[in-house]
């Protein structure tokens, strides 16, 4: 399977980068992984709805540039189904039995992901009503994609 993880914005502490080199690191057993970041788009603290949604355009364009067109695309979004691990293991299973081995996961910036990347999506998935910062997120979800694999091939996982 191909995973790949596009996410706005570059990673700002070491430990964040040292999370994400780790979870890649283990994930290489079971998949091909690739994480690509996009640049944000700067933005003040304040704006206007036609500011914020043209910041999320801008945003979303350049993760669809990165989105092939035969991957299945994951929108990590608020308004996504919540799904526990392992029905997050089973779905990406069901994928590559199906024939589906090439998925990407879109994560936005601080606005979120603007409609364009939301439409394309083919599945769009929350991990919790609450609003994380995209940098804890992308290894939330890197570990989550790591626990997937270790459940669908039968490993315990205890880390």
């Amino acid at each position: 399977m191909n995973v790949r993880v596009i996410a706005v914005g570059r990673l700002k502490e070491r430990f964040y980068e040292d999370a994400q080199k780790e979870f890649v690191k283990r994930l290489s057993r079971y998949c091909a992984i690739e994480v690509i970041e996009v640049q944000d788009e700067p933005a003040r603290e304040k704006l206007s709805s036609a500011e914020r949604e043209r910041v999320l355009d801008i945003e979303g364009a350049r993760i669809l540039s990165r989105v092939r067109e035969d991957e299945t695309l994951v929108a990590l979004c608020i308004d996504g189904e919540m799904r526990s691990s392992e029905q997050f293991a089973s779905e990406i299973a069901a994928l590559a039995l199906a024939g589906k081995s090439k998925i990407s996961f879109a994560i936005g910036g601080s606005l979120g992901l603007s409609e364009g990347v939301r439409r394309r999506a083919n599945i769009r998935l929350s991990f919790s009503p609450m609003t994380f910062s995209h940098q804890i997120f992308r290894a939330m979800l890197l570990e989550q994609i790591y626990r997937a694999f270790k459940i669908n091939a039968g490993e315990p996982y205890h880390k």
